[in-house]
């Protein structure tokens, strides 16, 4: 039978407390937030970002910064290789240090955030350690880096609701806790997981098919793929999440790969870019979901170099970087490039 290392962590209010939380956060001092932030309350509620249960303090961003690990509650560390982290301006921050506050989006209460500890974004050390350059390059995350306010905010966070953002793709935007069941009733004696932000190709396809054998080889009966496309920020000229979503769906259909023993749905953790940094913490939130085997294979959480003829990381040190990264617990696979001629 299935078995994991896999701890449920859901910060969301329990529904006896919500009438007395939402009217709590209706008297505390707001805090907008935008689409992106609110993507990233929805990671860490969800319980993909665990241990973490808020976004980050400064010592928590200074240890994800310089050794890719924050601390857990019995003293060891966890792989947590990106900043986690929700912007202010200067003017916010007078207004909010050291208090409990409301995270407001498009008008609605979201969150409490408790004890807001307010710091300095550090914007070019951080982008220097997590994307290995810095200032105006046209890097697109790097760009929302800079135009946010000089300031962080850290703090526990108690998330009032679900975050639905009801485009038709909610019924795919499962939990840690979901997956864990639909893992059972597929009879999963082992999972394996593949990170997307674009079609499955034939090549990706081959990967996955590949891992399955390998996994049976090892003596499993019935692996189960989590095939898990990012659902938050992509940058514009990535496809759109509902075409590859339907993209997904019809490969399941025409049996590419089997929909038996494969469980589609939307991660919702922004895009970063980030290259051999990034893959780290695309791995740990599919840990987090209680896979047991993670995919790498050419060039993970890359892109084209923003103002050089080249790619901005070299395609093999994702996964090298991977294999030898501190706190995770999951076992990858890696894979040379597949290609056809």
């Amino acid at each position: 039978p299935y078995t994991t290392l896999f701890r449920s962590v859901d910060l969301h209010v329990a529904a006896a407390d919500l009438a007395a939380k939402t009217k709590e956060a209706a008297g505390l001092t707001k805090l907008n937030i935008d689409k992106m932030s609110t993507q990233w309350l929805q990671v860490i509620a969800e319980g993909w970002a665990a241990p973490l249960t808020g976004f980050m303090t400064e010592l928590q961003m200074m240890s994800a910064l310089h050794f890719n690990t924050i601390k857990t509650e019995d003293g060891g560390v966890s792989n947590m290789s990106v900043p986690i982290v929700l912007p202010c301006d200067a003017a916010e921050r007078e207004a909010i240090q050291g208090k409990d506050i409301t995270l407001v989006y498009e008008g609605k209460d979201m969150a409490i955030l408790r004890a807001a500890e307010v710091f300095d974004a550090i914007k070019e050390e951080r982008c220097a350690r997590q994307f290995g350059i810095t200032g105006d390059t046209g890097h697109p995350y790097i760009e929302k880096v800079y135009a946010y306010g000089d300031f962080l905010v850290g703090g526990e966070i108690e998330c009032l609701n679900r975050i639905r953002w009801n485009d038709g793709l909610d019924e795919f935007r499962k939990t840690p806790s979901e997956l864990q069941e639909e893992f059972k009733k597929l009879g999963a004696d082992t999972v394996y997981a593949f990170q997307l932000r674009n079609p499955v190709h034939n090549g990706h396809a081959l990967l996955m098919q590949d891992c399955y054998e390998t996994l049976v080889a090892k003596g499993f009966k019935k692996p189960v793929l989590l095939l898990h496309p990012l659902g938050g920020y992509t940058k514009e000229d990535d496809v759109p999440l509902d075409v590859r979503i339907q993209q997904h769906k019809a490969v399941l259909a025409e049996k590419v790969l089997d929909p038996d023993r494969t469980v589609l749905a939307i991660w919702p953790s922004p895009m970063m870019y980030a290259g051999p940094t990034e893959v780290q913490w695309h791995c740990k939130g599919r840990a987090n979901a209680g896979a047991d085997y993670y995919i790498v294979g050419r060039d993970p959480a890359g892109m084209a170099h923003p103002t050089e003829d080249k790619d901005l990381y070299l395609h093999h040190h994702g996964k090298q970087v991977l294999q030898m990264a501190p706190g995770l617990d999951i076992n990858i696979i890696p894979f040379r490039v597949a290609a056809y001629r």
